[in-house]
């Protein structure tokens, strides 16, 4: 599969979002070890601190289909700004993550406006390995 395979399910994610408050939709997928794509989309709730991220859905996604590691991920969201993970999805992408790890940051028409690598986004990151004795 091809980044743009990725990009094209983060947008289709996005297209389904729930987010009636901020109306800010946001896509992300992700491709795992086995070359298949997990998709997830941001869910507002009215009590806004349980909505739950696009990227995290995404990550629950995966794991569901049995899933153990990101290859790459794609994110989708509109606006003047960057649409970057969270820090606590930049943290769930790193339990499942490397350093190495790519992130393509689009638009909401699928160009891609820059691409990261997890160690960018997250530096000196806590992951499994840190609790290895």
């Amino acid at each position: 599969m091809t980044d743009r395979d990725l990009i094209a399910a983060a947008l289709v994610a996005r297209g389904k979002a729930y987010a009636p408050y901020s109306h800010f939709l946001v896509g992300a997928a992700i491709r795992d070890e086995e070359g298949r794509i997990h998709s997830g989309c941001n869910v507002e709730n009215a009590a806004y601190p349980l909505g739950i991220c696009a990227e995290a859905g995404a990550v629950a996604a995966m794991v569901l289909a049995g899933g153990r590691q990101i290859v790459a991920v794609a994110i989708a969201g509109a606006g003047g700004g960057l649409v970057t993970p969270c820090g606590g999805c930049r943290q769930k992408l790193r339990e499942f993550g490397g350093g190495d790890l790519i992130i393509h940051i689009c638009d909401e028409h699928g160009s891609l406006r820059r691409s990261f690598s997890l160690q960018e986004l997250l530096p000196y990151s806590f992951g499994p390995e840190n609790l290895v004795s």
